[in-house]
């Protein structure tokens, strides 16, 4: 896997460290981003994606005036 360097704020580098319990800024990060991947895969397993909502949408024939 290719890998990149992410400059950040050392005050940000170490609330991550703290929150994800790492004493590597780099393990904090990466956690943090698989976990934000991970909860954004379960909410579209959970709730759909966009063009799913056309599909649980009734189409209904125009009613006609007259």
């Amino acid at each position: 896997m290719a890998k990149i360097t992410v400059s950040l704020d050392s005050d940000l580098a170490i609330e991550v460290m703290l929150l994800s319990g790492t004493r590597s800024p780099q393990d904090a990060v990466e956690l943090i981003v698989r976990d934000y991947l991970a909860r954004g895969h379960r909410t579209e397993a959970r709730t759909g994606d966009a063009a799913d909502g056309q599909r649980v949408t009734q189409h209904r024939p125009p009613v006609q005036e007259g």
